[in-house]
């Protein structure tokens, strides 16, 4: 099992103004993506120490983690650390007894859960930096370096997702303090002293300003959860009252993410850390959940009415347009507008305008044949 050497050990037993004999129990709490964390007991209490682990410093800037500490400090949001530091990471907490994570597949934890991000949305705190998830995308592939991706058909996928961008942008109407990280592990759920429930969410390193609907495209990746599932979160965190345009912008976000984490997992691959079924699936997000969104942007945005410009004289097809409008030419035995209305309304767009001019009268006709409305 991994120890805690001196360096650490000086450190706590500053920060608690203990000796280093005082501090007793050190085990392993978690080895996390991006840390390592191991509980301690010192004059009586249980802590935690975060200790940052491989290519951190490449991911995460620490100056950013610590003033979101600041700004949520005292808002029972999360632990207030005894010790951060804001070059390295290193953090120190008190540790909650009898916390566990959340159980993803556990309604009542996820229905807790979700209130907490609620509730934190709903403070609409600020900050002084953004979490671009798009841009996080590419900053991922350039510590990669070199490093080609394990799936072929990354740069049809990555166009795909970036594609989705416009239409997250044109959902937002909050842009607040968000989790970012908000994934099962990072919610502590605990017994408070008068019996009551309490949660608690840990881990800020990720977060900025952004659209707080990503924390629930974050919760669903991590949860490895099905279409199904994820409906149901959506469901449970507006209540049922999820319009559908924003149902599709946290698909978007869902596929955006899993490009994101699949291209932190491949970094973190060639430092040696793999992360196994974890990897791929998020690359499956990607895939998956870009064309689910595109799919359904399709069906939100199609086509309902229609154009017809049939003013022109057609000057260049005569002597045949001396006596008969272009569009009432037959071209093998079919006149022109006719193939373009029935195409039309094989499509499902069945309000047509016809734009005429030039010998307008001969027109008249696809009124009654077609029901279109003539110009």
């Amino acid at each position: 099992m991994e120890k805690l050497n001196n360096e650490f050990l000086n450190l706590i037993a500053e920060t608690l103004n203990a000796k280093i004999e005082d501090i007793t129990q050190i085990s392993t709490l978690r080895q996390g993506m991006t840390n390592r964390s191991f509980m301690f007991s010192c004059n009586g209490k249980k802590y935690i120490i975060r200790i940052p682990g491989e290519g951190t410093n490449y991911l995460i800037d620490r100056k950013k983690e610590s003033q979101v500490y600041e700004i949520i400090s005292g808002l029972g949001l999360c632990d207030d650390p005894v010790y951060i530091n804001h070059e390295n990471g290193i953090k120190i907490s008190e540790f909650i007894e009898g916390a566990r994570v959340c159980n993803p597949h556990d309604i009542n934890d996820v229905k807790l859960c979700m209130s907490k991000l609620r509730e934190l949305h709903k403070m609409k705190l600020r900050a002084g930096h953004i979490f671009d998830i798009f841009s996080q995308i590419e900053f991922y592939e350039k510590l990669k370096g070199n490093i080609i991706s394990s799936h072929e058909d990354y740069p049809q996928i990555k166009s795909r997702v970036l594609s989705l961008k416009s239409c997250i942008e044109n959902d937002i109407d909050n842009f607040c303090l968000s989790h970012i990280d908000a994934v099962p592990d990072n919610f502590l759920i605990y017994t408070k002293s008068d019996g009551t429930q309490g949660i608690q969410l840990t881990d800020w390193e990720y977060s900025g300003l952004q659209d707080p609907h990503v924390d629930i495209a974050m919760f669903c990746v991590y949860s490895m959860y099905n279409h199904e599932e994820i409906d149901n979160l959506i469901n449970i965190y507006f209540d049922g009252k999820c319009r559908q345009q924003t149902r599709i912008k946290i698909y978007a976000y869902i596929a955006a993410a899993g490009l994101l984490w699949s291209n932190w997992c491949e970094y973190k691959s060639s430092l040696g850390i793999t992360f196994g079924d974890y990897a791929d699936k998020q690359y499956d997000y990607a895939k998956e959940y870009s064309i689910l969104a595109l799919n359904e942007l399709g069906k939100i945005h199609k086509v309902k009415r229609a154009i017809i410009l049939a003013a022109g004289k057609g000057t260049r097809l005569r002597p045949l347009t001396l006596k008969t409008p272009k569009p009432l030419i037959e071209v093998k035995n079919t006149r022109i507008i006719d193939t373009v209305i029935k195409n039309l309304k094989a499509n499902g767009i069945n309000e047509i305008y016809i734009v005429t001019g030039y010998m307008h009268e001969k027109f008249d006709f696809l009124e009654k044949e077609y029901g279109v409305k003539l110009i």
